[in-house]
């Protein structure tokens, strides 16, 4: 049964609203479907149905993480949830891993890092800014995931204190400015991320890895588009986020992966046709 300090989901099946509240006594939520008294949900169970001060209906639902993800109290762009699942995966984030992220922010990819590394993972996250790392801690608090974060209030200049990591994130204005640094932290063979909002970031970021032996560099853009849930109008939503950022993804290798190389001026050699392409698969 739900009590005071739990976390709830609202969803209006008339009007789409919804809400993410942490139950409060005596707290009231104001929507235009009415007042949603926090202490009408003690008590209850997820999966009810349950109505505002004047009989408006509402499912009371379990929040996932992506909700949250949304909705943190933020004072810095965040890391959205379309970004954070394709990181979580590109880093091979799981149960028992040791993350080290720089550029904690607000805290919603922190967040979303700690709880897929589970009680015997660790997140170990830099900010140089003291508000931005209490802040993303009172986030993380309100998510349950606290206890396997350590948050630092300082810059990377002397690098990361950990070693071995399984992977490293940077979100960070000049991330090739510490590349160098992640590739100290990084355990053989893993992964670091990368986010950065324009092209230009992206040039840079490419060379310095390519310059540090990182191997199989990639490059994406998340584009998310919701539909209409309605059967009789089902269409694309009117609005959807467009430009968040760029991930950057690459191993780290030992050195010598590019000595011999040079770059290869366009048009020196022809382009493999499409149609002959294939992808490896596993068996």
């Amino acid at each position: 049964m739900l009590n005071y300090g739990d976390l709830v989901f609202l969803w209006s099946p008339r009007k789409g609203d919804c809400f993410l509240l942490r139950l409060s006594k005596g707290a009231v939520q104001g929507s235009r479907l009415g007042q949603l008294r926090h202490d009408d949900f003690v008590g209850r169970t997820y999966g009810e149905v349950v109505q505002s001060h004047n009989g408006e209906v509402f499912a009371l639902l379990r929040p996932t993480l992506g909700e949250y993800l949304r909705r943190v109290k933020r004072n810095t762009q965040i890391v959205f949830p379309k970004e954070a699942g394709f990181i979580l995966m590109h880093l091979n984030v799981g149960p028992g891993s040791k993350i080290v992220e720089c550029g904690t922010g607000s805290g919603s990819l922190t967040c979303a890092f700690a709880h897929f590394v589970g009680d015997h993972g660790h997140v170990y996250t830099y900010d140089r800014r003291e508000e931005f790392s209490q802040l993303a801690r009172r986030n993380a608090e309100r998510w349950g995931v606290a206890d396997r974060i350590t948050f630092k209030v300082r810059s990377l200049d002397e690098g990361f204190d950990e070693r071995d990591a399984d992977a490293v994130f940077l979100d960070l204005p000049t991330p090739w400015d510490y590349i160098d640094k992640a590739r100290e932290a990084l355990a053989p063979g893993n992964r670091i991320g990368i986010l950065v909002p324009t092209f230009n970031q992206i040039e840079r970021t490419l060379d310095e890895l390519r310059s540090q032996g990182f191997a199989d560099p990639q490059v994406v853009e998340i584009l998310l588009r919701y539909l209409k849930t309605d059967p009789r109008r089902l269409r694309p939503e009117d609005v959807m986020v467009g430009h968040t950022g760029y991930l950057i993804f690459a191993s780290k290798c030992e050195p010598g992966l590019y000595d011999g190389l040079t770059s290869r001026s366009k048009g020196s050699e022809p382009e493999q046709p499409l149609e002959d392409i294939q992808e490896d698969c596993v068996d």
